[in-house]
């Protein structure tokens, strides 16, 4: 075989390769929301722990801690190619999605919970799950549209 066929990209190659860089910021993003997530839960349940307070505003500092943590990683690896102006208002802008999209959790959660009065431990998982799979297809799309705007030409 000779270097030119080795050096030749296969059909597959050829055919991922446009989804390339929205793979990689997409499997950065999931990584960096999972950090977040190991953070948010890990930091209540210590808080918790240490403090004997509610489960409510044992989460608030984490949550804090989390949103900061997630966004300098956003900002700095996976949307690094992406404009950003230096202002503080992505910051603002992403901490408001960021609450949306924990609204969104918070809503399916509350609905398996109260309005389909499911109160087992299956289906809150499954509530929590749905919450966060919605959740943070919000994140990602809003993040992209309104805060990692894509760089100037």
């Amino acid at each position: 075989m000779s270097t030119l066929q080795r050096s030749r990209p296969t059909k597959m190659a050829m055919a991922v390769r446009p989804y390339r860089p929205f793979l990689s910021e997409l499997l950065s993003f999931g990584f960096v929301g999972f950090v977040g997530t190991v953070i948010t839960i890990g930091g209540a349940n210590l808080l918790r722990a240490w403090l004997g307070g509610s489960p409510v505003t044992s989460v608030v500092i984490p949550t804090l801690v989390s949103t900061v943590t997630s966004y300098l990683a956003n900002r700095y690896w996976t949307f690094r190619h992406r404009d950003s102006d230096g202002s503080g208002r992505e910051f603002v802008i992403f901490f408001a999605l960021n609450g949306i999209g924990v609204l969104i959790q918070v809503l399916c959660t509350g609905f398996v919970y109260y309005s389909l009065n499911l109160h087992g431990g299956i289906a809150y998982n499954l509530g929590l799950l749905a919450g966060l799979g919605l959740g943070s297809w919000f994140r990602y799309w809003s993040y992209r549209k309104w805060v990692f705007t894509p760089a100037a030409a």
